[in-house]
């Protein structure tokens, strides 16, 4: 009986004793190597495509995200992303636009400075990143931060150095709302030409802006070409006609061809300003009241497009004019230079530009609290603005809460401004300093230059430009 109580307990030692091998054996199995691989094991992630590009890995991938990150369990949708893997030992730069994403390999001026990896990501409800059905409630800046926030859990594992935030204009808008929401995932963020419309009822900063931007000779050019556009309002607008009637343009959105073209006309100064350089007021013609109709209508067309305030030229950015009139704000500018008799509409408020069907009710707290956390509360932010951008009119700006954060304009420089374009002195702090927010070495920050060189392709901003008034 003793034996057989000693052969029953020998087996049970070995069975357990082969059980922990056994299970050790498992756990020692490599998972995938292959970054590819490794990204697609993360649950929710899939891939839509690679890209080939020298030095890099290039991915365009769907990552499944809730409709309402309040109540995950209401559905949800797959937002795309792209992957610019570089090393996952290198720093990580997350980048946002605020609109949709490319699909093209590029590297934001952040990625090129700290040599990293880049992802990026497109914003909640511009195509093909939209819930169906599309539940606009859940279009806020919280809910796009939480999106953030889940990306940046998923790839942390991946990618474990530091990360840093990054985007320009409504993309910087969204890198600092990230950073409001969720200031532990971020080693450092890098804003660039972001408005902070804390007041939506307050614009005056805007009508200063255009009293004293560039130079008289160049003010006096682009105020006579608008005043001119309104002149002629008959003649062009049946031009306008023929344009959208070749094109197949419609008008439904803000209920006329008449308020379309207004529209684009009042947009016409403010989106020099934001596109062109002071130099460029020599395209801008020199007398309007001699000008031709072809040349005012050209003018105007090439700085704010005629295909703007189409339903066509709308409906891609439907979410932006959302928000605009529900969160953002928007701004709203006096033309002292235009007899009243000649404006019928004035700058028209987003839910013109927003289809009836979307209900929207405007949150004035939402940018009043972005703001003050901003003053209070700003770590390791860095905010870049152009001088001559009308969008810097309404800027971030920092209070005595804020710690190893900054604010710099870039000498004339337009919607377009960057760290290089600072006066010396400021471009080498902030590229030291962004250096050091991704973990440098102590002589690399001291160096304060850019670890990766220029490449053209991977490089190179946007060459399609938005039309003027978004930012």
């Amino acid at each position: 009986m003793r034996k057989a109580l000693r052969w029953l307990l020998a087996l049970t030692v070995f069975m357990a004793t082969l059980s922990t091998a056994a299970g050790a054996a498992t756990a020692a199995e490599p998972g995938p190597t292959d970054i590819k691989d490794r990204l697609l094991s993360i649950p929710g992630m899939s891939l839509i495509q690679e890209k080939p590009y020298p030095g890099y890995r290039y991915f365009v991938l769907n990552y499944t995200q809730p409709v309402d990150h309040r109540h995950p369990g209401r559905g949800t949708f797959q937002q795309r992303i792209t992957v610019l893997h570089r090393d996952t030992s290198r720093p990580t730069v997350f980048y946002t636009s605020g609109y949709n994403v490319s699909t093209t390999p590029s590297r934001r001026e952040p990625t090129q400075i700290v040599d990293g990896n880049q992802v990026s990501l497109e914003y909640r409800f511009f195509t093909p990143s939209r819930p169906a059905p599309a539940d606009w409630s859940t279009l806020d800046i919280w809910q796009a931060a939480s999106d953030q926030h889940r990306v940046y859990e998923a790839l942390k594992p991946l990618y474990s150095a530091n990360w840093l935030a990054t985007g320009g204009s409504k993309g910087g808008m969204t890198a600092t709302y990230y950073e409001r929401f969720h200031p532990r995932d971020m080693d450092g963020v890098v804003a660039y030409v972001a408005p902070d419309d804390v007041v939506d009822k307050e614009d005056s900063a805007y009508d200063r802006f255009f009293e004293r931007v560039g130079t008289k000779e160049c003010r006096d050019r682009l105020n006579a070409v608008q005043r001119e556009a309104l002149v002629r309002r008959g003649p062009l607008e049946e031009k306008y006609a023929a344009y959208a009637a070749e094109n197949g343009y419609t008008f439904s959105t803000i209920g006329s061809l008449d308020r379309a073209y207004e529209a684009v006309v009042l947009d016409y100064v403010w989106g020099f300003w934001q596109y062109s350089l002071l130099k460029d007021c020599a395209t801008v013609p020199a007398d309007a009241a001699t000008a031709t109709d072809e040349e005012i209508w050209n003018s105007v067309d090439t700085i704010s497009g005629f295909s703007a305030y189409t339903d066509q030229g709308l409906e891609t950015y439907t979410p932006y004019y959302y928000q605009a009139g529900t969160q953002l704000g928007a701004p709203t500018i006096h033309f002292p230079h235009i007899e009243r008799k000649l404006i019928r509409y004035g700058y028209q408020p987003p839910r013109n530009f927003v289809p009836r069907s979307i209900p929207m009710r405007f949150q004035p707290d939402a940018m009043r609290d972005v703001d003050t956390w901003v003053r209070h509360h700003a770590t390791h932010m860095l905010f870049v603005y152009g001088q001559n951008d009308p969008w810097g009119s309404e800027r971030f700006r920092l209070g005595a809460g804020a710690r190893d954060a900054y604010v710099f304009t870039a000498p004339g420089a337009n919607h377009g401004a960057n760290v290089a374009g600072l006066i010396p002195a400021e471009k080498s702090l902030a590229t030291a300093r962004i250096l050091k927010w991704a973990g440098a070495s102590p002589a690399t920050v001291a160096a304060a230059k850019p670890l990766a060189g220029y490449d053209a392709k991977l490089d190179a901003r946007d060459t399609e430009r938005e039309p003027a008034l978004r930012p």
